[in-house]
């Protein structure tokens, strides 16, 4: 028997003026897991911060694992105002694939997580887990940039949803 599509594209937004924030709101309860997918354009030691349903709060943690074919290093955040997107970019004027995948969102009884990966221009992958300790279904993403020189224009966003095979 064949399978069915499992990723369905809820939305999409493409920078048109750079933008401290990239938002999604009134994210259907109808998918089991969703999927993040972003095309950063960024500049040299840019990064963000993925927040849920507009929460500023200390209410995220996360663990971050880097590394470049020569050295590695991590980095653990407790007590943070959003689980940390890494660099975006090390060379200004690059593209950078940004992936995360958030399971079980519409869950309202157990915290939310997310999985990322992301590969820079200088070949830095990273990989990270974070936390956000609220069982609020998830309906609201907001991809905060915070090195203030915002999402450049051309960056892509696409939030897709994931059903349950």
């Amino acid at each position: 028997m064949a399978a069915g599509i499992t990723y369905t594209p809820i939305t999409s937004t493409t920078v048109a003026s750079n933008t401290l924030s990239i938002t999604f709101t009134s994210i259907s309860q109808s998918y089991t897991d969703l999927v993040l997918v972003l095309s950063a354009y960024g500049q040299t030691g840019q990064d963000g911060y993925l927040r849920f349903n507009g929460d500023t709060g200390t209410n995220y943690s996360d663990t971050v694992v880097r590394g470049n074919g020569t050295a590695a290093s991590s980095v653990r955040d407790s007590n943070a105002p959003g689980i940390d997107v890494g660099v975006i970019s090390t060379t200004s004027g690059v593209f950078t694939p940004i992936i995360f995948n958030i399971q079980n969102y519409s869950n309202s009884t157990t915290y939310k997580t997310a999985i990322g990966r992301i590969s820079n221009a200088n070949s830095m992958v990273t990989a990270l887990v974070g936390l956000w300790r609220n069982t609020a279904a998830i309906t609201q993403i907001d991809l905060v940039e915070r090195t203030n020189s915002g999402w450049q224009v051309g960056t892509i966003a696409t939030l897709y949803g994931i059903t349950a095979a």
